[in-house]
This record gives C-alpha cells, structure tokens and sequence, in this order.
C-alpha cells in the first residue's frame, strides 16, 4: 500500500522534483454527446464545402500558377491533369520542368557548402542544441543525395514533372483530411462551435493559398537540378505541410475552453 502511494506521487514529478500538472486539456476534457454531435457535424460541413469548392480552387491555382510563370525566371510549361474521383471531376494544374543531373559544379559546390554548414553547426551555443541536431538533420538528408549522385546519378528515376504533379495531389488530399483530423483531435473539446469551425477554415484556407507558392519554390530550385530533390521533398515537401497543421491545431489548443471563457 505504501509502496503504490509513493509510486503515485512521484510518477506526477519531474526527474528534479517539480509537480508535472495534468495538461490543461485533459483537465478541462467532457466527451458529452453535444461535442460528438458538434464533431460530427463540423466534419461534414467543412467536408462538403471542400469538395464543392475544389474545382474552383484548382481554377484559382492554374491562374496564379500562369501569372507567375510570366513574372518568375521559371523555365516551365503549365498543363491541367485530368483526374476523377468518383463522381468529382478536376482538372489539377501541373508544372512541367525539363530533369536536370547536377553538373561537376553544382555538385561540387553544394559538396563545400553542406560540409562548411555541417561544420558550423559545432560551434553554435548549447542552448541552441535543438536547431543544432535539426540542421544536422537536414544537412545529413543532403549528404545522402549527393551520396547518390556521385554514385549512381543515372538511377534517379523520378522526374520534376513527377514530383510537382504528386505534391499537388498529396496536398489536395492533405487538405481533404484536415476535418476528419479535427473532428478527432479537436472538436472534442469543449471550446465552442464558432472556435471549432474558424480553427478549420483557417488551416484549410492558409493550406489551399500556401500550396501554389510552395510548388513554384519547389521548381524553381529543381530547374537547377535534380540534385535538391530529395531535400525538398523530405523536409520543405509534405512534412511541412503536416507542421503547418500542427501550428495551427497548437495555437486552437491555447485557446480558452467554453467552460472557463471570460
């Protein structure tokens, strides 16, 4: 008995002694039926409303995808893929960029660069470890590709025109899960029906501007080369995207509960 009373109080302390406070979430969590309800209804809704305007956000894409190509110092051709989704027709605005294998300068440059970088990273201050080991991370992502082209550049299978095209269809169908996410992880809560519904149609809206401008850095380092391809899709590809949902769904968590609202 004594035993499981100590291992209680100190399973709720830190490893020097302070009390770790429940998470103000779970403090303040009540899985009533009108959240479920309210969950299942925003989930529909914002669902719904998506797959309506989806075509239209891919019009809104393709016109601002050609209006940059005559700003931008971008050697690209903007085609419509065609694409049904059961009874959903899209025609989905790709950018097509001639494959360039990094030359001897390219690679040899970029060798230096993330070698110096890497280098870098030593004498930087321990307080900022974290940025640190990310910036080693991505630095070691590099490293691998030009591992790989120094090796084998004739085995690199995938193309600009390939990657661009599935990036925009990862983050068309990255944006049509964001309701489905919410309504598991945040309508739950109690924090009101008008902060669950801004919370998605900021994340969805801010994804659906943020995609295109992605796409068009995204090919303006591939023209140079194939080189930076795996470097963009593994940390500025997707997984961005993922952190931008976090953000966002991080910042409605701060928000107050219905329950405790002034």
């Amino acid at each position: 008995m004594g035993f499981d009373s100590a291992s209680s109080r100190t399973g709720s302390r830190g490893h020097r002694g302070g009390v770790i406070p429940m998470h103000r979430a779970l403090a303040h969590f009540r899985l009533g039926p009108m959240n479920l309800v309210t969950a299942v209804s925003l989930f529909l809704f914002f669902s719904t409303i998506w797959l309506v305007l989806l075509p239209r956000v891919c019009r809104f894409w393709s016109r601002l995808l050609a209006w940059s190509l005559s700003w931008l110092p971008l050697h690209a051709r903007l085609e419509m893929a065609q694409n049904q989704v059961r009874f959903l027709r899209l025609q989905i605005p790709c950018l097509r960029i001639e494959p360039v294998l990094p030359d001897l300068l390219t690679w040899s440059l970029t060798c230096v660069l993330t070698i110096l970088l890497f280098a870098l990273t030593f004498f930087l201050a321990r307080r900022l470890m974290p940025i640190v080991y990310l910036a080693r991370a991505v630095l070691v992502v590099q490293a691998s590709a030009l591992l790989f082209f120094a090796l084998w550049p004739l085995r690199f299978q995938h193309t600009p025109d390939s990657y661009l095209e599935g990036m925009i269809r990862a983050g068309i169908g990255l944006i049509s899960v964001i309701p489905l996410l919410f309504a598991l992880t945040y309508y739950i809560f109690d924090f009101g029906l008008w902060r669950k519904a801004c919370l998605t149609a900021l994340t969805m809206g801010h994804l659906a501007l943020f995609l295109p401008f992605q796409i068009l850095l995204h090919a303006l380092v591939l023209q140079k080369s194939t080189l930076f391809m795996p470097l963009l899709y593994i940390v500025f590809g997707i997984p961005l995207d993922v952190m931008l949902i976090i953000a966002f769904y991080s910042w409605g968590m701060t928000w107050p509960f219905r329950s405790v609202a002034p």
